[in-house]
């Protein structure tokens, strides 16, 4: 665990955090901020948490919204509570990943990309399995679906949110259409935790927006013609190849050990 220093009238010397959390939902606060340290690396696999009366009063919260908290960290996989020992950080192996705070905190302190990329590639893989089975049993009204959104981005080109709001309907409807719902929460968690990253959702020339059309209508001409093999090579190259695009060439995965 990393050293925490502090003024007396800032912090307690515990966690480098302000003395005090807003009062508004201060469970919700205090195991945000909780998996936030833990996710940047402030404690290491095997560190315990200071213990409860010091954190509790960092926070500003009583000991039974503390215990709460940190009950959320253990369900999230983040901690064990063990008599003895207190409460002990976890490898990344256990983690909930999928979890929504758990993710998002991931994403925010993702310095190589490296949780980008492989949020991608799983992402990548649950798409291209969904629209395989969107071109096995659509019906034509719901090919007509799918083709309104093709159509509203072929006429959005140039207006950037209007053209990802379509994207994002063409994706989406060729997932409701495989009626997979379990692989459609979890790439829909996925998707939606990458686009409030500002290194996932960057701005891309028009030129770009060609390209993502082609792509699109790529799989859509795959589902019309009931082809389940190249409606899920198209999903899975499309996916892959507009993260590269967008992806900022000075920054590098990696994976961690951790």
């Amino acid at each position: 665990m990393r050293g925490h220093a502090g003024t007396d009238d800032e912090t307690t010397g515990v966690l480098s955090l302000p003395l005090r959390t807003p009062a508004k939902r201060l469970g919700v606060a205090v195991v945000e901020a909780l998996v936030d340290l833990i996710v940047s690396g402030e404690f290491e696999p095997g560190d315990t948490l200071p213990p409860e009366l010091p954190l509790s009063r960092q926070f500003g919260v009583s000991r039974t919204v503390l215990r709460e908290s940190v009950k959320r960290l253990e369900e999230k996989g983040l901690v064990t509570v063990s008599q003895g020992r207190g409460t002990v950080i976890q490898p990344t192996r256990s983690w909930n990943m999928l979890d929504r705070v758990v993710l998002e905190s991931l994403i925010a302190h993702d310095r190589s990309l490296g949780v980008l990329d492989e949020l991608t590639v799983v992402r990548a893989q649950l798409e291209s399995a969904m629209a395989r089975e969107t071109a096995t049993m659509r019906s034509r009204s719901e090919l007509d679906a799918l083709r309104d959104a093709l159509e509203e981005m072929r006429t959005s080109l140039a207006d950037t949110p209007r053209f990802q709001a379509a994207d994002v309907t063409f994706h989406e409807t060729v997932m409701a259409l495989s009626r997979n719902r379990l692989a459609e929460s979890i790439a829909r968690s996925l998707f939606e935790r990458a686009r409030e990253s500002s290194r996932y959702s960057i701005d891309v020339p028009a030129a770009i927006h060609e390209q993502t059309l082609r792509e699109h209508e790529q799989i859509f001409d795959a589902i019309a013609a009931g082809s389940g093999d190249e409606a899920a090579s198209s999903m899975l190259s499309h996916i892959v190849d507009a993260w590269t695009r967008r992806r900022p060439a000075d920054h590098r995965g990696t994976k961690s050990a951790r």
